[in-house]
């Protein structure tokens, strides 16, 4: 079994990122969106990831920006992933990946139909999230995951995910599960005991 991911999202200080780690994330996301209550500007983002560990995987979180952004801000960081969690098209996606770190698109999931737009996007990776009418991610809203068909990519799977549900969510055997208000003392401030308990949950699963 492929022993899956875990991306700690909506990191916004240096204590909650190295929590995370120390517990076994994989990956640190920052989210870059200006109206997410997560939201963190790349000035005090990159000065939490100059004291991070050199082997931790970075993924900043960017909803509709510009190209011209959304590169300025992954080189700032020095980030590892770029996950387009907005309304980005095909085109975009492409363009983006010639000259870019590791790119994820995330889709919105309503039905069963929405998930066979992962073929669409030139991507390394889709993330699938709970669909909500107003807000890009973040939502603490879970979908049906048993529509999740097979997909010919690397699947994170958010929303939602909290102590509770981590090990179904890990057993459906997508590459990685994307994880922020579900481990969340409120808003970009994190509960380390929720995150404990989500990877003590786990751990069996990733040996």
């Amino acid at each position: 079994m492929l022993i899956p991911k875990v991306k700690i999202c909506g990191i916004t200080n240096y204590d909650d990122a190295a929590a995370a780690l120390e517990m076994g994330a994989d990956l640190i996301g920052f989210n870059f969106y200006l109206k997410s209550p997560r939201y963190i500007q790349p000035e005090a983002a990159t000065k939490i990831i100059n004291k991070l560990p050199a082997f931790v995987d970075l993924a900043g979180v960017f909803v509709n920006s510009s190209l011209e952004e959304t590169r300025e801000i992954a080189s700032q960081c020095q980030l590892d992933w770029i996950q387009l969690h907005g309304d980005e098209n095909a085109e975009f996606c492409r363009w983006l990946a010639y000259d870019s770190p590791k790119t994820m698109k995330a889709i919105r999931v309503k039905n069963a139909g929405d998930i066979q737009q992962a073929d669409n996007f030139f991507t390394d990776a889709i993330v699938l999230d709970a669909y909500d009418p107003s807000k890009y991610g973040g939502t603490g809203l879970t979908f049906d995951w048993n529509i999740i068909g097979h997909i010919g990519k690397r699947i994170f799977l958010a929303g939602g995910i909290n102590p509770d549900n981590a090990v179904a969510a890990v057993e459906l055997g997508v590459y990685g599960i994307d994880v922020c208000s579900g481990v969340e003392a409120s808003p970009g401030k994190k509960d380390h005991q929720k995150m404990k308990r989500l990877f003590d949950n786990i751990r069996h699963l990733r040996a």
